[in-house]
């Protein structure tokens, strides 16, 4: 009895070499994902060991910031130069570090500032500050300690700041405000007008 072998099917083994590719994708696959995440974390890590973000909560530094808006830090500002009157900072609030507060620097260590008369005097020297929503209408004089920066909100009659409750440890500060980035009608660097003194 004759059989016709063209009626007989085998299955195809796939060849080694075949297998062996197709793993070899897979594992260059999952390889490529963990060096992406691991390149992301340290992105992460590298941008946030030199930046911070930051929400603007209240309307103590308007007209310059308004209330929701959200800045990017640079937290190495200070380690390549020296804070300068009229750079707007943020730092740990002394009386409970676990708050954020952003200020702009009025007085350096050993300056003395005076408000009277709804003006701000800095070694006797007038500041010309065209960034406030409005003349302060307290009244006081203080003198920066050697390691302590005398901040203020641009709002001066709606801020809580150096003139209530003292000055910010240099240690306390965390950088200094750079961009604007929320939202986007926003977008921009923030201007550190240096708080021009009139000799």
């Amino acid at each position: 009895m004759e059989h016709n072998l063209d009626h007989f099917h085998t299955e195809t083994i796939p060849e080694p070499q075949e297998i062996e590719e197709k793993r070899s994708g897979l594992t260059r696959f999952v390889i490529d994902i963990v060096e992406t995440l691991i390149l992301s974390v340290i992105l992460f890590v590298a941008i946030n060991a030199v930046s911070a973000r930051i929400r603007v909560d209240g309307a103590s530094m308007e007209p310059t910031l308004q209330s929701g808006e959200f800045v990017i830090v640079n937290k190495l500002a200070y380690y390549f130069g020296d804070p300068a009157t009229g750079d707007v900072i943020v730092f740990h609030f002394p009386r409970d570090p676990d708050q954020e507060y952003i200020k702009r620097i009025i007085g350096l260590p050993g300056d003395q500032v005076e408000v009277k008369n709804g003006e701000v005097y800095v070694n006797g020297n007038l500041l010309e500050e065209d960034y406030i929503a409005a003349s302060p209408v307290y009244q006081d004089t203080w003198t920066v300690p050697g390691d302590s920066l005398f901040v203020l909100g641009d709002n001066r009659n709606n801020s809580s700041d150096s003139h209530n409750w003292g000055t910010v440890p240099l240690d306390y500060v965390i950088g200094k405000a750079t961009f604007v980035y929320w939202p986007p009608t926003e977008w921009g660097l923030l201007k550190h007008p240096a708080a021009s003194a009139a000799p």
